[in-house]
């Protein structure tokens, strides 16, 4: 098996973890890192091989992959100490995470000097999207290395090549996760609002999802993860709050203000402030019913004066 037919994966998170399964799953050999040594035996029983940092994966494989949860931790991985930067036989970096435009250009700029491609690829879909292989992958940099890569990303979903210049995929994924966690947040306070009224939220979302208002929320989330009180959509409110600040940050250094997209960031603040980072996204819904004194359940039994269940850790 030559370097050129062998993959890397760095972040075996709860994203990662399901991407690279399905590379070994697709006939890849898959050479893998992340902090948490457990998070890689799941991986190694089918056949992934552990290496003992971002460097080793990059002296095994010339295509690296990596899925972490921060732009700072991206750029340690991949230009820090040990660093994917460092490795004999990367030559091209697939960056999955969100880490927002200006690091995406920071570590192109910084592969570029050691003669290593950057691609961009943020993908949207949540864990349920990782482990069916629909994910959206957002794609931009240099045009022939995401044409090469094509089969690979096809693995996890669906690539929508963007762009040559470095940070585009990045800021579309920040645009994306705005949309989806303002209608999240409006459709959450709404719901709670026509359960105090007396509405039965069923029917509210029956009505929802026939007319103008129907998203994503309405149709996925809010049943699925709210009504039925479960708040395991998969995704951390912090992690939300880190991409809702991405995107703020960079419509500020374009000149664009975004007015409802800042009193989504306030909203976001606020549920990561009383519920901590780790709760689910969906949980927004309950920092609403705290104030409104009712909760919103599915199949007739919402509670009017009801209070909240506690945060899940």
């Amino acid at each position: 098996m030559t370097t050129e037919q062998h993959l890397g994966f760095v972040g075996i998170g709860r994203m990662g973890a399901p991407m690279a399964e399905r590379l070994l799953d697709a006939g890849h050999a898959l050479t893998i890192y992340d902090t948490q040594p457990g998070a890689l035996q799941a991986l190694a029983a089918k056949g992934a091989r552990i290496a003992g940092s971002p460097k080793a994966v990059a002296d095994a494989a010339a295509t690296v992959l990596v899925s972490l949860p921060t732009p700072e931790v991206v750029l340690k991985v991949a230009l820090g100490q040990n660093g994917l930067a460092q490795g004999s036989a990367v030559r091209t970096v697939v960056d999955l995470s969100t880490s927002g435009s200006q690091a995406a250009r920071a570590l192109a700029e910084g592969l570029a000097a050691r003669r290593v491609d950057s691609i961009d690829c943020p993908v949207s879909g949540g864990v349920t999207g990782a482990r069916r292989g629909t994910l959206a992958l957002m794609v931009s940099g240099p045009r022939a290395r995401y044409d090469a890569l094509q089969a690979v990303l096809a693995v996890l979903g669906k690539p929508v090549y963007v762009g040559e210049q470095a940070g585009l995929a990045q800021t579309m994924k920040v645009i994306n996760n705005l949309i989806s966690v303002t209608a999240l947040s409006i459709t959450s306070e709404l719901m709670v609002m026509g359960v105090k009224a007396g509405l039965d939220p069923d029917i509210m979302l029956q009505v929802i999802n026939a007319g103008s208002g129907r998203t994503n929320a309405s149709e996925d989330k809010i049943p699925r993860f709210v009504l039925t009180r479960s708040f395991d959509f998969g995704f951390a409110i912090g992690l939300s709050a880190k991409d809702v600040r991405l995107c703020l940050e960079e419509s500020e250094r374009l000149g664009v203000p975004l007015r409802v997209g800042d009193a989504a960031r306030r909203l976001v603040d606020d549920v990561r402030g009383k519920f901590g980072d780790s709760a689910d996204l969906t949980e927004i819904i309950r920092y609403v019913e705290a104030a409104a004194g009712v909760q919103v359940r599915g199949g007739g039994r919402s509670d009017a004066g009801g209070a909240p269940q506690p945060a899940r850790s």
